[in-house]
């Protein structure tokens, strides 16, 4: 069979299409992956937003090709005993802790260490996104990375959406699509 016949890929929108010849896509070798990687997300409170859910929605869809996602909701309580809760179901993973003031990294940046981590990383991560009040210095402590999406401060339901689509964005630069652009 040729090439054209046989090659699937995937497109922007994260479903499988097919392509018209061999050079519509070229994936990237790095974006072959033996084992998927894990990414739970925890935040404070279920999306109340329509346009939160609908960017939540969208995002960990177009993330299926790459990884697998799972969203989980913590119920609103005070600081100390939401970092309790997220310390205690994220305890077997590789915690990411979203916070302002954590590292600040480009698109690039970010799916690079993407790619480092699913070549000698673990595979099971946990992006714990606080709620109103932020974290305690306890969960910050356990952090294995502290990532700043902005200097700013996001609201929980804004950080979730822009965190799935810089991972989403993440995995597309590595998979050589055509949704980032320098």
């Amino acid at each position: 069979m040729k090439d054209e016949e046989t090659l699937r890929v995937i497109s922007e929108v994260g479903r499988l299409s097919e392509p018209q010849s061999v050079n519509d896509f070229i994936l990237h070798p790095s974006s072959l992956i033996l084992f998927s990687m894990r990414w739970t997300i925890f935040a404070i409170g279920k999306p109340k937003l329509d346009f939160a859910r609908l960017g939540i929605d969208e995002y960990a869809a177009r993330m299926k090709p790459f990884a697998q996602i799972r969203l989980e909701y913590l119920k609103v309580g005070d600081r100390e005993d939401e970092s309790r809760s997220l310390l205690e179901r994220s305890k077997s993973m590789f915690r990411v802790v979203l916070d302002e003031r954590g590292d600040h990294v480009t698109s690039r940046e970010l799916a690079k260490k993407i790619e480092t981590w699913e070549q000698h990383g673990p595979r099971d991560f946990a992006v714990i996104i606080g709620g109103a009040d932020g974290h305690t210095d306890e969960l910050r402590k356990a952090a294995g990375w502290t990532w700043s999406l902005s200097k700013l401060t996001l609201q929980h339901e804004l950080a979730l959406v822009v965190t799935l689509e810089q991972l989403y964005r993440a995995y597309s630069i590595k998979a050589g699509l055509p949704y980032h652009r320098d």
